[in-house]
């Protein structure tokens, strides 16, 4: 998953809530042909699935989206990312001028306690039932909430990275099989925990065959999204970023040539990369249950049952974030478990501890209380029908249709009558076609209707504080002045670039951080600035009514005045010498295949010739292997590049920029100073007060001048004017809150 993100640019950095709904469609229709009528089914064109639609184990985007119509949340969260915290009665929240009500399954009070740790008492609505009729109550959540804190779950949920009270001491003392095996190796002697017989099978035979699965996993990957232009294993290879000498290697030789890289370590190379699957999901199940190497309890004493319909979640720190993966889709026992091993009292949760089986025996086939329920999945199309006892009231469409549909097909295949609803990359060469097709010139009219969202993520330019220093420190003035010289160069081409390449489709942002985030700051705001656009002494750049020319030369000269200040030598508007430990030349990688296909290349490009006439090389490497440059950051070697991050619901910055976070190496900031104040805003749960915290974090990335802020993409949803009724298409979506949240109310025309 994560090389997969590493092709399309973008780094990851943690997971949002859980979808507010579920959902599902009727086998009766099975023809994928979108229809006009009310009693017509909705087609949805989507993704290539990967078959994983369970709450627990789901990993891919469309897979999630199919779960997220079959099962309902915990925790919903508004059209703002806002938490709604009294589900039961509903919220009214104001968004854009408009007020909109919400609804929850739950009730949720925080209470900070005296000792340091953190109360969530969660209150469950009682008018909720299964698709299948049955009842979900607190045991359903305690029994969803074990399942993912089991020592055998390896499953792409993080709960159990939460600090919750006792979850350490049910976790210790167990260890599951296949991790243990690779733990001790192949040469391993120690027969306590399994025989023999089980550690040679294991090695010579299934983890082979399992690595063999995964690799041809990534192959189809590869081919499935247009990242490789023959359909063989060795152009997948080379698009992997793995050279081959052999003529047709197989997919077993992909797994050992990437085994041979990883030094043996497989968990790091799944982890690292896989594409939607890991090389354990290959793995027979008896391979996936724990085995006891230490001493532990039989439940977690921070999850307390307080009533049939009330559970209380006690942390034993503060974490601002975690109200976010408490968020637990809630699904029923009785169906992924087992209702004979469940006694509360006696510290039993629906399964064997160590043991999901029968959790993952349902990966494909999930139920849930979601509004709509699964029938089945067969060539290529994925079939839900209404759940009549949703408890915000039974969908109006009753058959739903989730069709795998490649990139290029979907805008065709709404206007063709395939699908009725798709989310094609919003570039600017989309919209024109959109617009072309509508009567009236527009992206939405007679044939198509198009609501845009802001992306949750950015495009940035990175810079490597201690490679891109003078003197090897990159926290003194004179360091942060020579990178403020760069950035302040390819700032000024960001507007003109950005519009070319993506049109309405983008807009320029001026902190590190997705516009779509509570926390980003606003252009309203009085204390907004844009980035790099004052001088080394404090004073504006820019003036009204300059010309594009004029503002090109003002930054110029603006950072020959950065670099003087850095210690550069000045003559005749030009830099002739750098200080000692620093260049007059440095390199930005870009992942634009080696054809300057990537929106900041036109922005370097231009940043590149205007600093060359005043003596200063920015040079650019376009790389057709992406992989490299992840490997440059990996390595630390990369001075500047390019990329995107994938942001989540809650600003949490400590992955990125705190000292410790597993990402905060590519800028090697190292702060003290941003790691307090990172943590200040990480642990209160006063919104208000982590805004204004987040806002000094923000201030205080742009100064050391690591990240330029480039572009704010747009995603977004095309639908069939002429068979969708607009009239009930929820209005004002957002990348937290679009048309799926409110799906019980679409209607065809």
């Amino acid at each position: 998953m994560k090389r997969r993100n590493q092709i399309t640019a973008i780094l990851l950095a943690g997971t949002m809530v859980a979808g507010l709904f579920g959902s599902c469609v009727s086998a009766e229709n099975s023809d994928a042909e979108a229809a006009s009528g009310a009693g017509a089914p909705l087609v949805v064109a989507e993704d290539e699935f990967s078959e994983k639609f369970s709450p627990f184990f789901v990993q891919s985007v469309p897979d999630q989206r199919l779960t997220d119509f079959t099962q309902v949340a915990l925790i919903g969260n508004d059209r703002a990312g806002e938490i709604i915290m009294n589900g039961i009665e509903g919220e009214d929240k104001e968004y854009n001028g408009t007020v909109y009500h919400y609804d929850g399954m739950a009730d949720t009070t925080i209470e900070e306690n005296e000792d340091g740790s953190v109360s969530y008492d969660f209150k469950l609505r009682e008018d909720v039932n299964f698709s299948d009729g049955e009842k979900l109550t607190a045991d359903d959540l305690i029994f969803s909430m074990y399942v993912l804190l089991d020592p055998s779950y390896d499953g792409s949920s993080s709960l159990y990275a939460l600090p919750i009270r006792g979850l350490s001491e049910y976790r210790s003392g167990a260890e599951v099989l296949y991790k243990l095996m690779l733990k001790n190796g192949a040469e391993n002697t120690d027969f306590n925990n399994y025989t023999e017989e089980q550690q040679k099978q294991f090695f010579e035979t299934d983890l082979p065959a399992a690595g063999e699965a995964w690799a041809q996993s990534i192959v189809d990957y590869c081919i499935a999204n247009g990242y490789v232009e023959e359909e063989t294993t060795a152009a997948a290879m080379e698009a992997w970023g793995y050279a081959t000498e052999a003529e047709d290697p197989t997919a077993a030789d992909f797994f050992n040539t990437m085994a041979e890289a990883y030094g043996g370590d497989y968990e790091q190379l799944s982890d690292t990369e896989s594409a939607e699957s890991s090389i354990f999901d290959f793995l027979d199940d008896s391979y996936k249950t724990t085995v006891e190497i230490g001493d532990s309890v039989d439940y977690v004493s921070g999850i307390e049952k307080l009533g049939d319909y009330e559970v209380k979640v006690t942390l034993d720190e503060i974490d601002a974030a975690a109200i976010y993966q408490l968020g637990v889709q809630i699904a029923p026992m009785h169906y992924y478990g087992d209702a004979s091993k469940y006694d509360y009292d006696n510290h039993q949760f629906g399964f064997e501890k160590g043991d999901l089986s029968s959790v993952r025996e349902k990966t494909s086939v999930p139920m849930g209380a979601g509004p709509y329920k699964f029938v089945k999945y067969e060539n290529k199309i994925a079939y839900l029908e209404a759940n009549d006892d949703y408890y915000l009231g039974a969908p109006k469409i009753e058959n739903l249709q989730m069709k795998v549909t490649g990139e290029s097909d979907k805008t065709p295949g709404v206007l063709s009558g395939a699908a009725d609803i798709a989310d094609p990359s919003m570039s600017k060469s989309t919209l024109e076609q959109i617009s072309t097709e509508n009567s009236n010139g527009e992206i939405t009219g007679d044939k198509l209707s198009t609501v845009l969202t802001d992306y949750n993520g950015y495009g940035y330019i990175g810079i490597n504080s201690n490679n891109v220093s003078v003197g090897g420190d990159g926290s003194t003035d004179a360091s942060k002045n020579l990178r403020k010289a760069i950035a302040t160069v390819i700032s000024v081409y960001r507007d003109v670039v950005i519009d070319s390449y993506y049109g309405d489709a983008a807009e320029v942002i001026n902190y590190p951080i997705s516009n779509t985030s509570w926390a980003a700051p606003k252009k309203s705001d009085a204390d907004y600035k844009v980035a790099f656009a004052v001088d080394v002494n404090g004073e504006a750049i820019y003036t009204d009514g300059m010309t594009e020319d004029d503002r090109y030369a003002a930054a110029l000269n603006a950072a020959l005045g950065y670099l003087e200040a850095a210690g550069y030598k000045v003559e005749d508007g030009k830099v002739t010498e750098a200080p000692e430990g620093a260049k007059l030349s440095y390199e930005v990688l870009i992942p634009g295949n080696g054809s300057g296909d990537h929106p900041s290349f036109g922005i370097l490009t231009a940043a590149s010739n205007a600093l060359a006439t005043i003596g200063f090389e920015l040079k650019i490497n376009d790389l057709a292997d992406s992989s490299k440059l992840w490997d440059a950051l990996d390595a630390e070697t990369a001075e500047i590049w390019c990329a995107a991050w994938q942001a989540t619901i809650d600003p949490d910055m400590f992955q990125i920029y705190h000292s410790e976070g597993g990402d905060s190496h590519k800028y090697a900031i190292l702060s003290p100073v941003l790691d307090q104040m990172v943590m200040d805003a990480k642990t209160n749960t006063d919104q208000t007060y982590r805004k204004a915290k987040y806002k000094e974090c923000l201030d205080f990335i742009v100064d050391y001048a690591v990240e330029i802020p480039i572009y704010q993409r747009q995603q977004g949803y095309i639908y069939s004017t002429e068979r969708v009724n607009m009239d009930t298409v929820m209005p004002d979506q957002t990348t937290y809150y679009n048309w799926m949240g409110e799906i019980n109310t679409l209607e065809m025309n």
